[in-house]
């Protein structure tokens, strides 16, 4: 045969088994409802991930003990609680959880970190580092402490909505918390008294860590009120024309009754803790302020901080409880349920 008559028959073969291949994709889509585009658009997914994963992302966590285990701590890591406990029980259910109210003071970070060296708890959540006291105690008890970072959050200032104030530095919001600055007017705004709120020492991480790292003071002078929770101190500020108050972002950035302001290391470096443009609170709860996450992930917006889960090293059960819950908020399902909670995630 000739290499000519050779070509034509190849080409020929070719056709019917190209003929042959699209009948069967043909009959493949009208029998299984198969769509070949949909398959080719099938890429890695960058958004959040979804509940059909949960399980599969959570199973991959190792060493996860079966039982009841109790915790408590910062009143910060309430969203994140809300989010995360119930998609750990759904994918887990070996392990359960149960937040701990203290008896006889309000929950915080370190009355969480104190009921953890008690035994009261596995394992505690934190807004602070621990302190050099805390490590020694635990010394003395005969077991260490660790520190897990799983999240990154900031503090946020709110003033009343009607308040006129392009933003505060640092030594401008330690000014008016030590009752060096009594008036806005002194901060180019109206001329009003004005009026902090803080929750008590004592009372979690967020107050601890302002207490030490902004006014650095071991406590508040007799100018500032002292509110039991946030709800609280918020409602006061709504109501109040000169108040203002901290606490953390995810608590006051999407508030519709007080507006959060930007803070600055310096005078005209102001960054704000929510994304720009700031969203009127007229057109609040359709549209809500959300997060600066980048400048807290960046570290420019100056009062950023960690999110810890506090860990007993003890070789025991405790240990392990610790450990597997913050595996489980290191994952990417965990740090994507951080992220839906408002705050930003470490991976």
């Amino acid at each position: 045969m000739s290499q000519k008559n050779e070509t034509v028959t190849l080409i020929f073969a070719l056709l019917i088994t190209l003929g042959l291949l699209g009948a069967i994709a043909w009959w493949l889509t009208q029998s299984f409802g198969f769509n070949i585009n949909n398959f080719n658009q099938q890429k890695p997914d960058s958004s959040p991930v979804q509940n059909s994963n949960l399980s599969n992302d959570f199973a991959q966590v190792k060493n996860v003990p079966s039982g009841l285990f109790n915790y408590g701590g910062s009143t910060s890591w309430a969203p994140i609680r809300l989010l995360v406990d119930s998609a750990i029980q759904v994918a887990r259910p070996e392990f359960r959880l149960r937040y701990v109210d203290p008896i006889g003071s309000p929950p915080g970070s370190s009355i969480g970190i104190k009921m953890l060296l008690n035994g009261q708890i596995a394992f505690s959540q934190s807004s602070r580092p621990l302190s050099d006291k805390e490590y020694e105690q635990a010394q003395q008890r005969g077991f260490r402490l660790q520190q897990i970072t799983v999240a990154i959050d900031g503090l946020a200032v709110a003033v009343n909505p009607n308040l006129n104030i392009s933003g505060l530095t640092v030594d401008q919001l330690r000014s008016i918390y030590t009752g060096k600055i009594t008036n806005w007017q002194e901060l180019g705004g109206p001329n009003l008294a004005i009026k902090p709120f803080s929750r008590p020492k004592g009372s979690g991480g967020t107050v601890d860590m302002f207490l030490e790292e902004i006014i650095k003071r071991e406590d508040f002078p007799t100018n500032v009120e002292l509110i039991s929770t946030t709800t609280q101190a918020l409602r006061k500020v709504a109501n109040t024309p000169g108040g203002i108050y901290y606490a953390s972002a995810p608590e006051v950035v999407p508030q519709c009754t007080v507006k959060s302001i930007p803070i600055g290391r310096k005078q005209g470096e102001f960054i704000a803790p929510y994304q720009e443009p700031f969203v009127p609170l007229s057109k609040c709860p359709d549209r809500r302020n959300q997060l600066n996450q980048q400048a807290f992930q960046q570290g420019s917006y100056p009062l950023t901080r960690s999110l810890f889960v506090i860990v007993k090293q003890n070789g025991q059960r405790e240990q392990q409880a610790g450990e597997a819950y913050a595996n489980f908020l290191l994952t990417s399902y965990g740090q994507d349920l951080i992220k839906k909670a408002g705050f930003v995630p470490v991976r």
